[in-house]
């Protein structure tokens, strides 16, 4: 599975190359990682939604190959951290910020054990395949690790846990906000005030 540290699935590699907030982006993926024939349509609709200052510093938790995290540094060109748990995802997105003349910091983390900084943003497609008390654990875990004002921003179906995920949101932040509804995805955010 895609939440695994080390996939030992056979490699399958593909080459993706797709807009991204009006941008030409290219990614090798390989089995063994999150949608790896395309970028996910909740990992776009995620993007529509997000505007960064230049400058910010960005956290994408469950990174994948980074079509998040990567296209967010050359849009906006932020400060950018990716982190997963799968060594094999980790190392598409290095390959994936050169292919796209990206700086990144990429490293492993289980969620947020090896992170210790703060960010002013913090976004996740958050692996719903791991479970509800992941995706929450990915929720919990922000609010220590942003900025006064940073914002959690993530993509979750409503089939998926979006309202679960929201209550979550609400208690962890006191806020939670519906920022789009597109096809039963739904993109969360939520201030630390």
């Amino acid at each position: 599975m895609y939440y695994e540290k080390n996939p030992t699935i056979a490699h399958d590699i593909h080459e993706i190359h797709v807009n991204l907030l009006d941008t030409p982006m290219s990614f090798m993926t390989d089995a063994g990682v999150f949608s790896k024939k395309m970028v996910d349509y909740g990992s776009q609709v995620l993007l529509k939604t997000l505007y960064f200052e230049k400058g910010a510093s960005v956290l994408d938790v469950g990174c994948g190959y980074g079509p998040i995290g990567l296209t967010l540094a050359k849009v906006f060109n932020t400060k950018t951290t990716l982190i997963d748990i799968n060594s094999r995802a980790l190392d598409l997105a290095t390959k994936n910020a050169e292919r796209n003349g990206v700086i990144a910091k990429i490293y492993q983390s289980n969620i947020y054990e090896n992170v210790d900084e703060t960010f002013n943003h913090i976004v996740s497609n958050p692996p719903i395949r791991a479970g509800k008390s992941v995706v929450h654990e990915v929720i919990a875990g922000a609010f220590q690790r942003l900025e006064a004002h940073g914002t959690l921003s993530i993509v979750i179906q409503k089939k998926q846990g979006a309202p679960s995920a929201k209550a979550k949101m609400e208690e962890m932040f006191g806020n939670c906000q519906i920022i789009k509804k597109d096809k039963g995805y739904y993109i969360l955010e939520s201030v630390k005030e």
